[in-house]
């Protein structure tokens, strides 16, 4: 019976991987879709949101049902719970690129990004599957480290969110109303999927110190100053 009930905590582990893995993906299509106004491939991330929608619903009904059989205490409620939590962020992210892939949709067979901005969505778009492939791995090695790196890696998301603004604030601006929404949304879909990337990894660090990700780094950070101090002495 224990054997069967750690089988079943390892397989709501899995599919939080297969989410983390597809929802990736669907990002990174959906920023060639949108680049290359690709209608096909845009139709095919639309689609394939389901896929992640059914392992969602899968994990939480197993999830629910070990609650309910097995009552976890400790590590292992973690798991569950946190597991849960973390499904809502992959199945969020899902939606997010999901919404890149109908904006590459809805302005086919114009493109919603100017010319002069491919390279900045192409950079987020790539930065934004990164994330996510890091996630993944943070899911199935539960390294702290690793973990606490992504929200660093985030702030490079930040900085080309800015850029995009900046470039909508600019006087030289001459690609109209319509295009600056597209571009507004498309900055703030990036942006929320990093962030739903970096929520992942603070749960699975929860998940194994029983403590929250920011509170781990302030004890953490006086230790690196000593260390880094002493080395300096």
């Amino acid at each position: 019976m224990r054997d069967a009930y750690h089988e079943e905590l390892d397989s709501i582990s899995d599919s939080l991987v297969e989410m983390a893995r597809l929802v990736g993906s669907a990002i990174g299509r959906a920023t060639t879709a949108m680049l290359d106004s690709d209608l096909k491939l845009a139709e095919n991330v639309i689609e394939a949101d389901q896929r992640v929608d059914e392992l969602q619903h899968d994990l939480e009904a197993r999830a629910i049902a070990l609650l309910a059989r097995q009552q976890p205490v400790a590590t292992d409620l973690r798991i569950v719970v946190t597991s849960l939590r973390m499904s809502a962020d992959l199945e969020r992210s899902g939606d997010l690129a999901q919404h890149v892939a109908k904006l590459a949709r809805l302005r086919y067979p114009d493109r919603a990004v100017p010319s002069d901005l491919h390279a900045t969505i192409l950079e987020m778009g790539q930065l934004a599957q990164r994330l996510m492939a890091k996630a993944a791995e943070v899911i199935i090695t539960k390294d702290v480290d690793l973990a606490l790196q992504l929200e660093q890696d985030d702030d490079e998301m930040d900085l080309l969110h800015r850029t995009l603004f900046q470039h909508l604030m600019d006087d030289r601006w001459k690609h109209g109303i319509e295009t600056a929404v597209d571009v507004t949304l498309l900055g703030r879909y990036y942006e929320r999927f990093a962030d739903h990337a970096v929520s992942v990894a603070k749960r699975v660090v929860y998940l194994v110190t029983g403590e929250h990700a920011d509170e781990l780094q302030t004890d953490v950070q006086p230790e690196i100053q000593a260390v880094t101090e002493a080395e300096s002495a």
